[in-house]
């Protein structure tokens, strides 16, 4: 079966891949709406970078960078996810026609996150993460690197289960480069289909992302798309549900012609 794809959005000037390049709000509409007819299933929009190093932002500035963009997307019935690690904004979002929470903190980020997702009883994706963007890429170790990411899904889905959120609209994404180095996320990937017996579909954002750059040395190239659609077809092969890509075409594409 073939993943279903979430396209990225970024409205900010400077994330890691495409940061200033959709961020006003013509662009930012147009290029949902191709990612969208490329046949993403959602489009993950985030107004705050979280690439390695970035630090945050006021709760201000993010909703003003997403503010209008969501309400025309959500009157032209684009259906959206939002990536914010901020309460308000889930709920502001919610309140928008969002339909799925992707916090990049694990929910940690903001004590009051887990009260937002009981009240609306929204979809969300936990996303495993050391430490913050500012510092998450300095030395990051595991004792073993699946096992600790497999305890820390386990323990957070008990913790929801005991704040009274009962559904399983609930998806797992370990966070590939989110305080991990080669090594780790290099075993993440091979070994990803452990992840599935936890019972909750997965979600992998491998794209564009520096572990291309690091294995492919001389090949690296500004897009990654070679890279991309690698990672995303061995995903496939091992069951992984969801992928959170920026070339939904070229993927869609690639994955197309490997099934046929």
């Amino acid at each position: 079966k073939s993943p279903n794809l979430l396209g990225v959005l970024n409205l900010t000037p400077d994330s890691f891949s495409d940061g200033g390049k959709f961020n006003t709000k013509i662009k930012g509409v147009n290029h949902a709406i191709n990612l969208k007819n490329y046949g993403a299933d959602l489009i993950d929009i985030g107004g705050e970078s979280t690439r390695p190093g970035s630090k945050g932002i006021s709760e201000r500035l993010e909703w003003n960078r997403i503010n209008k963009i969501l309400k025309l997307l959500n009157k032209k019935k684009i259906p959206l996810s939002l990536d914010t690690r901020k309460s308000n904004i889930m709920e502001k979002g919610i309140n928008q026609g969002v339909r799925l929470i992707n916090d990049v903190s694990g929910l940690d980020f903001d004590v009051n996150t887990i009260s937002v997702l009981k009240k609306y009883k929204v979809p969300f994706v936990i996303q495993h993460a050391k430490g913050l963007p500012e510092n998450m890429q300095k030395k990051p170790n595991y004792k073993n690197v699946l096992l600790d990411i497999y305890d820390f899904f386990e323990d957070k889905i008990k913790l929801l289960r005991s704040k009274g959120i009962k559904h399983n609209n609930i998806v797992l994404d370990p966070g590939i480069g989110f305080g991990k180095n080669l090594k780790h996320n290099m075993t993440i990937i091979k070994n990803i289909s452990i992840y599935h017996s936890l019972g909750l579909p997965i979600l992998l954002g491998i794209s564009r992302k520096r572990f291309i750059k690091d294995l492919s040395g001389n090949n690296d190239s500004s897009l990654r798309i070679g890279g991309t659609i690698s990672s995303s077809i061995f995903a496939m092969l091992q069951g992984v549900q969801m992928l959170r890509v920026h070339d939904v075409n070229e993927v869609n594409q690639a994955i197309k012609v490997f099934k046929a």
